[in-house]
């Protein structure tokens, strides 16, 4: 395994000593144009356009003369610029929520703080939408997570090609559903429903959670039933030999084979409710604090980060700290984010030492 990846990352290396000069210069002017593009955004100059249309002209030529080479250049060009972009985002909200971290410290973000947001009285806490996100994902994950995993198995595993044919589409169908559709059905439908059977006030986070739940269920239901599908046929049958019926089957053999797949489903399903933005904006009722003890008021509402940012931008002169705080937020997000693929990641190496043996 080092070994391979030792080979892939010398690649480059090995590229540039097996091209001719005139392959090599061309190589090197994409590379430059292609850096100077990146900087002139930047930078905001004038030559961005002149850059990259010269790189576009490089490309052209090197498709058309070397082909392979040119291809290779490109896809490396492409993939170095995504990770400088992530990174740059990320140093850029960092910078911007500095001032917010310097200012009010972890009470920002501590819930054994004041845990209030009155810019009147020049209190800053996030903590009210760190809950309201929190919540809200449980709820939408306890929504997707079992009724995608369920979708999966029987689109996967039980319905026949015809069904299958019908389903898969329909399903997926719903994520092209735009969110503020959701959203207004979410306010019209659900909450007056929510709000009248557990006599909670409107836009609570129970109801934001239902909906959010719902629209990322084509997301785990496709991504889960991909996983499914790619389970070796000669891995069931095996079973079914051995005596197994169909449900013993798929909990013994397909879901635990294909069981980073599925996590990996139910992760992007979190970070579709995290990330969710309209939907809940358009619910919510922007109460920023934490809900009155008790459980009747558990769900009751307050403001996630995305519908904090959504509602607060555009409202806020930069520079001061409710702008800082904003980015703040946006950092929070990103960490949160990060932390889910972290997981996944660990997830599927693990899942992957266990059926090779290994613990």
């Amino acid at each position: 395994m080092r070994s391979r990846f030792r080979r892939r990352g010398h690649w480059l290396v090995r590229t540039a000593r097996e091209m001719d000069p005139a392959s090599l210069l061309l190589a090197v002017v994409q590379i430059l144009l292609v850096t100077g593009a990146f900087l002139s955004f930047l930078a905001q100059s004038e030559w961005l356009l002149t850059f990259l249309y010269g790189f576009l002209l490089a490309v052209g030529l090197g498709w058309v003369t070397r082909q392979a080479m040119t291809a290779k250049i490109v896809t490396f060009l492409m993939t170095a610029v995504t990770l400088l972009t992530l990174g740059l985002i990320a140093a850029f909200l960092v910078r911007e929520a500095m001032p917010a971290f310097r200012q009010i410290g972890l009470d920002l973000v501590s819930p054994f703080g004041s845990n209030k947001w009155a810019t009147s009285q020049n209190q800053f806490s996030l903590v009210p939408m760190i809950w309201g996100t929190f919540l809200t994902t449980a709820v939408a994950i306890a929504v997707a997570a079992p009724f995608g995993i369920a979708g999966a198995l029987f689109i996967s595993e039980i319905a026949p090609d015809w069904l299958r044919e019908i389903i898969k589409p329909a399903v997926e169908l719903l994520a092209g559903i735009p969110s503020i559709v959701y959203g207004f059905i979410g306010f019209t439908i659900i909450n007056p429903y929510i709000g009248n059977l557990f006599s909670i006030n409107p836009g609570a986070l129970f109801a934001i959670g239902i909906v959010i739940g719902f629209m990322a269920l084509p997301t785990v239901v496709s991504v889960a039933e991909d996983a499914l599908s790619a389970v070796p046929d000669s891995m069931k049958d095996g079973s079914v030999a051995m005596g197994a019926t169909e449900w013993q089957t798929m909990k013994s053999v397909s879901i635990p084979t294909a069981f980073s797949g599925i996590s990996a489903a139910v992760l992007l399903g979190i970070g579709r409710a995290i990330g969710e933005t309209m939907a809940a904006t358009v619910m919510i009722s922007h109460s920023r604090r934490l809900p009155e003890p008790g459980p009747s008021n558990f769900f009751d509402s307050t403001e996630t980060l995305t519908t904090f940012i959504a509602s607060s931008y555009g409202h806020v002169t930069p520079g001061e700290i409710f702008w800082s705080t904003l980015f703040a937020a946006g950092v929070l997000l990103l960490m949160i984010v990060t932390g889910l693929g972290v997981v996944s990641q660990l997830i599927q190496q693990r899942m992957q030492r266990k059926l090779r043996g290994g613990q």
